[in-house]
C-alpha cells in the first residue's frame, strides 16, 4: 500500500524517533509499504517519520543506480533501530533532495565513511561500514530518525533563502507527483 509522504513542517519530522521491538505489529507489512511508497515517489530512501511514524526504521534501495555504480547492484535494505557509531573521512559536497521537501535540492557536506549498527527485519544484528554515496544516503535517512532535515546542514544564508519555499511546502503548496500529507497548522 502506498503511504502518503509527510511534508516539511509536520512535527513528526522533528522528533527523535523511538527504537522498536521486532514484535512491532505489522512490521513486515510496514517495511514493504515503505518500499512501495519510496518507489512510487521515485526515491532511493525513506524513513518512518516521513510516513508519519516516530519509530527508528528506514529503507534504502540503491540498485536503480547500479548502471553508474555497479557496486550498488542489489543494495535493498531495511534498517531497524540503527545507530551510526562513526562518521569519518573527508567531507564531500553533493546535492541532496528529500521526498518530504519536494522541489528543493541543496548542496550538503557529509563525511564519506560511516560505521552503522542495525537490525535486519528477521532480527539479525549487523555492524557494517559504508563509504561514498551509500554512506551519504544512509546518513540522510538516519538524520530523519533524529529529527534532522538535510536543509539543517545548509549555511545560515541558504536557510534564509529557502525559508519562503519551505513555508509554502508546509502549507501544501508543492508540485509533488506523489501522495503527500500536509502538516496540520
Amino acid at each position: 500500500m502506498i503511504l502518503p509522504i509527510t511534508l516539511y513542517g509536520d512535527p513528526v519530522l522533528r522528533k527523535v524517533a523511538e527504537d522498536i521491538d521486532l514484535k512491532y505489529e505489522g512490521l513486515s507489512e510496514l517495511i514493504e509499504n515503505m518500499f512501495e511508497s519510496m518507489y512510487n515517489a521515485e526515491g532511493v530512501g525513506l524513513a518512518a517519520p516521513q510516513v508519519g511514524l516516530s519509530i527508528r526504521i528506514f529503507v534504502v534501495d540503491l540498485s536503480p543506480l547500479e548502471k553508474d555504480e555497479p557496486s550498488l547492484a542489489g543494495f535493498r535494505k531495511a534498517f531497524i533501530n540503527a545507530k551510526i557509531l562513526e562518521r569519518s573521512g573527508d567531507e564531500e559536497l553533493m546535492e541532496e533532495g528529500c521526498l518530504s521537501i519536494p522541489g528543493i535540492h541543496e548542496e550538503v557536506y557529509r563525511k564519506n565513511f560511516i560505521r552503522i549498527q542495525y537490525l535486519e527485519p528477521d532480527g539479525t544484528p549487523r555492524d557494517e561500514t559504508y563509504t561514498g554515496y551509500t554512506a551519504r544516503v544512509l546518513q540522510h535517512e538516519y538524520d530523519h530518525l533524529d529529527g534532522v532535515m538535510f536543509t539543517d546542514h545548509c549555511s545560515p544564508l541558504r536557510k534564509r533563502l529557502l525559508k519562503r519555499r519551505l513555508t509554502e511546502i508546509s502549507k501544501g503548496i508543492t508540485n509533488a507527483s506523489y501522495r503527500v500529507k500536509v502538516p496540520k497548522m
